[in-house]
Order: structure tokens, then sequence, then C-alpha cells
């Protein structure tokens, strides 16, 4: 779906640098900035085709004609024409003026798909543990850990929008900012619960029913499951080095990632307040303390 979402958005930037499906003015990005725009939604869409679609697809855009974008388009995948998939164009709904509402929309919305895949690996993670097979936990981990990799690619798609084109409709998306998403504390919360703190801060007051999940005696967790599985002793050392390596991994690349919209806030936000009810830039360097796997040894 994330791919999807994404090819949606190089679909709409061609056909408006081309003069379809949107007239002039808007606030439309020039040519360079198009370019580079498609550049990182095109690489985002070739990671999730993979195989020869995706060698298909261009690296690099310069000198391409409108034709040759307007073909390019075509050849992207798109939702399956069956009435059940009638719903797909629907569910963007700019409420401004501006060009780039439209592609920012999308690229909430993909943020939240990978979220959601991400949530589904570390449940997968549990299972698991639960199971006693730490090395197949490590694999799922790990999969989750290769989601961020694309998640971080995001926010370069959102480093072409102009500052002053953010600020003008970003009123209009209060609850909708990336850290605020309901799947992202779904996933944060299943690798461990958050200290107290977190979960009555506004990040998790926000979300209630994820926020209920947490708190509840039955929620399992990768911590919980990792420290029983380790008390009862449990696989060879082997399995165990495996499994912290991919836990490490997945802690490391939440920090770059969160690291990276920190960076992307402070250029777009400047001392203004975030888009997620919260006190933006200021509120994003105090989570960059967070851990998602805070009680094991080997986060610390």
């Amino acid at each position: 779906m994330a791919t999807l979402l994404m090819a949606d958005v190089v679909r709409f930037e061609a056909g408006a640098a081309t003069g379809s499906r949107e007239g002039p003015g808007r606030g439309r990005p020039n040519p360079a900035t198009v370019r580079t725009r498609l550049r990182h939604a095109l690489r985002f869409v070739a990671a999730g085709l993979g195989g020869p679609e995706a060698e298909d697809l261009p690296s690099r855009l310069d000198g391409i004609p409108g034709s040759r974008l307007r073909e390019l388009a075509d050849r992207l995948p798109g939702p399956p024409a069956t009435g059940g998939w009638a719903w797909f164009d629907v569910t963007v709904q700019p409420v401004y003026v501006l060009h780039d509402e439209y592609f920012f929309i999308r690229i909430l919305q993909a943020h939240e798909m990978l979220f959601t895949a991400m949530a589904n690996h570390v449940k997968s993670a549990v299972r698991a543990l639960r199971a006693g097979s730490p090395g197949e936990s490590a694999e799922r981990i790990d999969d989750a850990a290769a989601i961020f990799e694309r998640a971080a690619g995001l926010f370069r798609t959102v480093a072409t929008m102009r500052a002053e084109h953010f600020s003008a409709f970003r009123h209009y998306t209060q609850g909708a900012s990336a850290i605020q998403s309901e799947q992202y504390k779904r996933f944060e919360s299943l690798c461990g619960v958050p200290p107290d703190p977190r979960l009555h801060s506004a990040a998790f007051t926000s979300v209630p029913a994820v926020r209920a999940e947490a708190r509840a005696a039955s929620h399992d967790t990768v911590t919980r499951a990792y420290l029983d599985l380790r008390r009862g002793g449990g696989p060879d050392r082997a399995e165990w080095d495996r499994l912290d390596s991919a836990l490490g991994r997945l802690e490391g690349r939440h920090q770059r990632w969160k690291s990276a919209h920190r960076g992307l806030a402070a250029r777009m936000l400047g001392d203004a307040h975030g888009s997620g009810y919260t006190d933006g830039v200021p509120y994003l360097t105090g989570v960059l303390e967070n851990r998602l796997f805070w009680q094991l040894p080997a986060s610390r």
C-alpha cells in the first residue's frame, strides 16, 4: 500500500509538470525540485517493487521530456481495477490551494502503512519468542528494521517542500504528524511498554486506544517475552547473540529516523509548534532520549 501511495505521488507530480490534472499556479515547485522529488519517490517505489519492475525505473530524471514522464507514470503500479478499490482516489482530500499538500498527505499515509507493517513484524517477533525461537524473532526484528530505512527515505521526499508552503497549510494537519501516528505508537509499545512519564505525555494521551492497550496486563511485548525466555534458560548463546544484534539494529535505525525527523522539522518549523499537538522541534529533541528496548541490558 505504501508503494501504491508513492506511485500516486509520482503520477500527480508528473501530471502537474506536463500540464494535466492540475491548472497553472498553486505554487508548483520548479523543474529541478520536481526532478529531485520524483527521484526520491521513484526510489521508494522501486524498493517496494523489487525485481525486473524496479530495474525498469530510471535512477535519474535529468533530460527526460514531459512525454516520457507520462510514459513513466503509466508504468507504475496502481490499484486493481475492481469495485473494492474504487475508494483509493478519494483517500486524499486536500483542503488548501497549494500544490504540495497533495503529496504531503500521501507521505503521511505511506508512513502510517510502514508503521502498520513494522507493528506486525514486531508482533511476529513476540510470537517467535513465546515459541522459544530467538533466531526467528531476530528475522522478524530485522524485517522491521529494514522498513525503517524506507521510512527515512520519505523524509528526503518531504525535504523538497518549501517551508513557507508547509507553514501555509499545516494548520489543517493537526494530529497528523508522523511521530504522533497511532500505528507508530503501537509499534513502540509492542517493542516494550514505555516508561510512565511517556505513557502520561501527550504522545500517548493523544492516542487513547493504543495507550489502553499498552497499559493492559495482557499486553505482550518483545521486552517481556525476551526476559521471560531468558529467565527460563532457553536456546543456545548463538541465537541470543543474533537476536541482540537485531534489536540493536532496530534501535539504531529508530534513533536515526528520529534524528532525521527532528532535522527536517527544524528546517520546516523553526520555533513554531508541531503539527501533532506538540511543541515542535523541542519535543522532537526531547524524544531522542527515548529507547524502544530501554529495559533490556543490550540496549543500554
